[in-house]
């Protein structure tokens, strides 16, 4: 067939070239395969169906996993993230609403950055702090994307967010949440090998304290009242042994006397692996 241009010389039609959907190398066509899905109820088949689509699509989905790596986190375990978000968009997917990819590739995502929210920080902080830190770490790199532009400052940073600084602050220190520091860390070699728990830890002496206390409370149970007593008035009052004396009409080198014997016998008690030997009833005089 021939037209006619507007210099009047005829010229013969070219048939334009058929428009084809630009489509990623790993992403088959498997329409048929969710049309029968759709149709299909729970059972062997419909499982079968559906191992055959993600198959099909889980290269899509290392793909997605992909664009998350060097964030902290193997890409292995991004894969298998993306390979959980798949089999989600496999079972919700209506084939009557358009086409999978368009469904798939937002829920893989958001399936992987919900991995990273939930899972990978060492220390958990609340939602809030999660969105500032995002804010934040995206306004540091836009300010810094000039050549020779310095780090910026946290006012500057809470100028371009629009944000208080001690929120920035707070989301700034949250960018240092995803790790931790292992306390046996080494630290340089300046300090002779000490690790980091050598200089977070401290010793706490009420453990100590605790358990002696526990240990004394036998020993302490088998003593007569009067001894009880003057070891209470002499250890908890801070009495001393001549006003402990007077009050119970005793001598000072009674009371002393008294308190040496009742500290060894609940010490040999505390200390004793042994089964305690039944009480004689002997008290001292």
């Amino acid at each position: 067939m021939l037209t006619h241009t507007s210099t009047g010389h005829p010229t013969p039609d070219i048939p334009s070239a058929p428009q084809t959907q630009r489509r990623h190398d790993d992403s088959p066509d498997t329409a048929c395969l969710f049309a029968r899905l759709s149709q299909l109820k729970a059972g062997p088949e419909r499982y079968a169906v559906r191992d055959e689509l993600v198959a099909a699509w889980l290269p899509m989905a290392h793909r997605i996993a992909g664009r998350f790596r060097d964030r902290g986190e193997s890409i292995e375990d991004l894969r298998q993230v993306a390979a959980l978000g798949l089999v989600k968009a496999v079972d919700r997917f209506d084939p009557a609403v358009g086409a999978f990819e368009s469904y798939a590739v937002p829920t893989i995502t958001g399936e992987v950055k919900r991995h990273f929210r939930d899972r990978t920080w060492a220390v958990r902080v609340p939602r809030r702090v999660q969105q500032l830190r995002n804010q934040v770490r995206l306004a540091r790199r836009e300010l810094m994307q000039q050549p020779g532009s310095p780090e910026p400052t946290l006012a500057a940073l809470a100028s371009y967010t629009g944000l208080t600084e001690k929120e920035v602050k707070t989301a700034l220190e949250a960018l240092e949440s995803f790790s931790a520091l292992s306390l046996d860390a080494e630290l340089t070699a300046d300090d002779g090998g000490a690790s980091l728990a050598d200089y977070l830890s401290v010793t706490d002496t009420s453990y100590d304290t605790v358990v002696d206390r526990e240990a004394v409370k036998r020993g302490l149970r088998r003593l007569a009242e009067r001894e009880r007593a003057i070891l209470y008035m002499r250890f908890f009052q801070d009495m001393t042994q001549s006003s402990i004396a007077d009050r119970l009409g005793l001598s000072q080198m009674h009371v002393s006397r008294l308190i040496s014997t009742s500290c060894a016998s609940v010490r040999n008690d505390a200390l004793s692996d042994c089964v305690p030997v039944p009480d004689s009833g002997r008290r001292p005089v």
